[in-house]
């Protein structure tokens, strides 16, 4: 393998929440619904200005609740009430038309996230792409060759580790991938991983 082909860009990595998808709304609104069936005041401005962009756990402990367990409750709670607002979701289109025809010329793509992948794979499926696993007449879009998401990996974002498990898995190294991003959490560990990277504003 010569120096240009070590340095060919073969893996895109794409954050999911805010990058791919805009699934800003929904994910605030589920959460909102969530926690108020349990009798938690939480705003939209609120979470969004606090905590989009956090995994689960870490937003409901920061939250205030203290119980693992109705944390796991509000945790499944939200993915149940998840799909109610996938009205509100859009895809990025010209990203995803980007990431298409980098697979056509041979190039792998993924989605790395933090979020929960029952989260992530519902989404996908009302959006009409699917994963590696997805039978093509569910995902009418195009397909990803991989999915990570928050609890794949032990330590999430800013730690690098996510893109970098990604890396590993496809025998890349960071100067064969770019990472897509739109959370300042995911640009520093896009920026952290060695790799080029792209900031995405939806």
């Amino acid at each position: 393998m010569g120096e240009n082909d070590a340095r060919r860009i073969r893996l895109l990595l794409l954050d999911f929440d805010g990058t791919l998808a805009d699934t800003r709304r929904a994910n605030t609104l589920a959460y909102v619904a969530a926690l108020g069936e349990a009798g938690y005041n939480l705003t939209e401005e609120e979470y969004a200005a606090n905590y989009f962009g956090m995994r689960c756990e870490e937003f409901l402990t920061r939250f205030g609740i203290a119980d693992p367990a109705e944390r796991e409750r509000l945790r499944l709670r939200k993915i149940a009430l998840y799909p109610t607002f996938f009205d509100t979701v859009r895809l990025n289109r010209p990203l995803w038309e980007f990431c298409c025809q980098f697979r056509r010329e041979g190039g792998r793509v993924w989605v790395v996230s933090t979020g929960s992948r029952a989260n992530i794979d519902n989404v996908m499926r009302y959006l009409g792409i699917g994963g590696p696993e997805t039978p093509e007449s569910e995902a009418p879009l195009g397909r990803v060759d991989g999915i990570l998401s928050g609890l794949d990996i032990e330590h999430a974002k800013p730690a690098p580790d996510c893109f970098l498990e990604a890396m590993r898995r496809e025998g890349c190294t960071p100067q064969q991938t770019l990472i897509f991003e739109d959370s300042p959490i995911g640009i520093e560990a896009a920026r952290r991983s060695g790799a080029g990277y792209f900031v995405v504003k939806l």
